[in-house]
């Protein structure tokens, strides 16, 4: 339990730092290196085009990722008086007294709550998830995995043009670190292209990761369930 309390503070710390550091990145480094190609029009530049783009999704990530944490499920447990810690896990399962369990509950540990409808504990907000903030969590889900998308774009574009090299064939990608490290051991590399590539793969994983969570809750919406309730084996609740 310590672990997990642990793992609820440090999660949201680092999502908030990787925030920073992708805003950091495009509006000082890779915009700025949009505004150098002379063939553009001011108005119509792709600088001035993407970094809307950019700004647009990132509001609206942090902006539904701050409604999930406001919009917390509401604590059933303090209007039934069913107790606290493991006395209300023992009324929600039925244990205390036959007939009693209440149906599509569940007490998380982490938050002390009971929720209605609930669907898993959420480390990197620190919140549960249940039918109060399950819209905004599909919607912070959805634009994370955007934003990640157009920061590993405008960062390939970036590194493209530093380096002076093409990723047409999609084995450059796949080589780009084990590359991209052995260069900057050998001096080859500056330390900033470097933190750019590592921030590539970064992107990648998490913008694959929320839109893969994002089309799983989804199905399972579309299946009138939860993560809960899939999991536990309790597909009629």
């Amino acid at each position: 339990m310590l672990v997990l309390r642990l793992l609820n503070v440090v999660a949201p710390a680092y999502f908030l730092c990787i925030s920073l550091v992708t805003f950091v990145l495009q509006i000082f480094l890779f915009i700025p290196s949009m505004f150098r190609d002379p063939s553009t029009t001011p108005l119509f530049s792709p600088a001035l085009l993407h970094g809307a783009l950019f700004l647009f999704l990132s509001a609206n990530a942090l902006g539904n990722y701050v409604l999930v944490i406001q919009s917390s499920p509401e604590d059933l447990g303090k209007d039934l008086n069913l107790g606290k810690g493991g006395e209300v896990a023992d009324w929600l399962d039925g244990s205390r007294s036959p007939g009693s369990a209440l149906p599509s509950t569940h007490f998380c540990r982490l938050c002390a709550r009971v929720t209605q409808r609930h669907d898993h504990h959420c480390f990197f907000t620190g919140n549960c998830i249940g039918s109060r903030n399950m819209r905004n969590f599909i919607m912070f889900c959805l634009y994370t995995s955007l934003a990640c998308l157009d920061s590993l774009v405008a960062g390939m574009a970036y590194i493209s043009a530093t380096l002076s090299m093409s990723f047409v064939d999609p084995l450059a990608f796949l080589t780009l670190l084990p590359h991209s490290i052995s260069q900057f051991f050998s001096g080859a590399l500056l330390s900033s292209e470097m933190f750019v590539i590592l921030m590539l793969y970064l992107w990648l994983g998490i913008g694959l990761a929320c839109a893969g969570f994002c089309c799983h809750q989804m199905l399972l919406i579309l299946r009138g369930q939860t993560r809960y309730q899939l999991f536990s084996r309790k597909p009629g609740e």
